[in-house]
């Protein structure tokens, strides 16, 4: 599932149990990548240890190396699924010509990415009442990394100078509420054709007058 390397994975480990060779971040990547088919088929409650290790064709101990508990692996895939989709995206925002054009590929990239991991939108809407620190880490961060990214924008004079961190809420709530609606129900509409819906609506809403 994950376009995250077994290195960058380490980090999920429980306190104390960061893996120092290469086969362990394999395990750990195994491991997480086994609780995100897990969780994501039966949820936080009904899924279990032992369906995550087989799922990752693991031994039982191999688990507990690196996570204490059900609930310290579901934190950590709240974490590493975040970052994946920070990860994913980073890359369409190179070569943008403008700010407008970097949020229309960074909802491309995005609708792309929950297409093939659906199951993130049930691991994250679970987080709220099974790990709520995680569950607003993970909006609080993605929303500081939009409004960055509007601020600088602004700066360059491609955005007007009045967006703030509201704007960027909005916009990642919209774009959360997207792919759920082209990811996750149903995939009927190309990427590219959503996106510059939304591409047109931002020029219009936060664009400058030209």
């Amino acid at each position: 599932m994950s376009a995250t390397s077994g290195a960058d994975a380490g980090a999920a480990a429980s306190e104390g149990k960061v893996p120092r060779t290469e086969r362990g971040r394999r395990t750990l990547r195994a491991i997480l990548d086994a609780a995100a088919a897990e969780f994501g088929e039966k949820g936080f409650h009904e899924g279990s240890i032992s369906g995550i290790t087989r799922r990752a064709g693991v031994a039982l101990g191999s688990f507990y190396t690196y996570f204490d508990s059900k609930d310290a692996v579901f934190r950590a895939l709240v974490r590493d699924m975040s970052d994946q989709v920070r990860d994913h995206v980073a890359p369409s925002l190179r070569g943008a010509r403008d700010q407008i054009d970097a949020e229309r590929a960074a909802l491309q990239a995005f609708i792309g990415f929950a297409r093939t991991h659906k199951e993130i939108y049930r691991i994250i809407d679970e987080a709220e009442f099974v790990d709520p620190a995680s569950f607003r880490h993970h909006y609080a961060s993605t929303a500081e990394r939009i409004a960055a990214r509007l601020r600088a924008g602004a700066e360059r004079g491609e955005l007007r100078d009045e967006v703030s961190e509201i704007h960027a809420w909005a916009i990642m709530g919209m774009n959360v509420f997207l792919g759920l609606r082209y990811s996750v129900w149903d995939e009927e509409s190309p990427p590219e054709a959503i996106a510059e819906v939304v591409a047109q609506l931002l020029a219009r809403g936060i664009g400058i007058d030209r």
